[in-house]
């Protein structure tokens, strides 16, 4: 076991974590970084470049697990954190209400969402963000795009698992249909 399971609550160590995803979903949340004008009008949306353990490059949402005896803001916040850097300021409403809830499963076709490892279930937030966002741990960059080139399908086709899919879900919960 690392020093960082051993010393942080609510962590498992890998094989305690592969027991747990073949036995039961594991719960996560999943934030869609915006930028909004004055007058709450989203103007831009933020996706994190990332590199998937085939090596694959890919555009994704800011994701991550909710620990045992975590609450669900706190973990969205932590993961902002990890992935858009300590000075992103987000602005999680306080009513932490998701937009939607997202279950991937390991088997392609049940839903739009698919993981491969594991059913999870994800809530997802779309969180305004007013500071300065610097990628961390495994995101290779932050690219902020307008909602028109948010929209577009064939940047839907650079998400796996079903991010596509839910980046659109985002953008109609805020009015962003084309």
């Amino acid at each position: 076991m690392s020093d960082m399971t051993e010393t942080t609550p609510g962590w498992l160590s890998t094989d305690e974590l592969e027991m747990a995803r073949a036995r039961m979903p594991i719960l996560y949340v999943e934030a869609v970084p915006v930028r909004v004008d004055d007058s709450g009008e989203v103007t831009s949306i933020g996706l994190l470049l990332r590199i998937g353990p085939d090596g694959t490059v890919s555009r994704t949402l800011v994701s991550g697990r909710v620990l045992h005896h975590e609450r669900v803001r706190d973990a969205l916040l932590r993961h902002l954190e990890k992935d858009l850097g300590p000075v992103a300021l987000p602005r999680v409403p306080v009513a932490t209400q998701p937009f939607t809830v997202a279950e991937y499963f390991p088997t392609a076709g049940v839903t739009p969402y698919h993981d491969p490892r594991q059913h999870a279930v994800s809530l997802a937030y779309i969180v305004p963000v007013t500071g300065d966002c610097r990628p961390r741990q495994d995101a290779l960059d932050l690219v902020w795009f307008t909602p028109q080139e948010a929209a577009s399908a064939a940047l839907h086709d650079e998400m796996p698992g079903g991010h596509g899919a839910l980046l659109k879900q985002a953008l109609a919960h805020v009015g962003i249909v084309f």
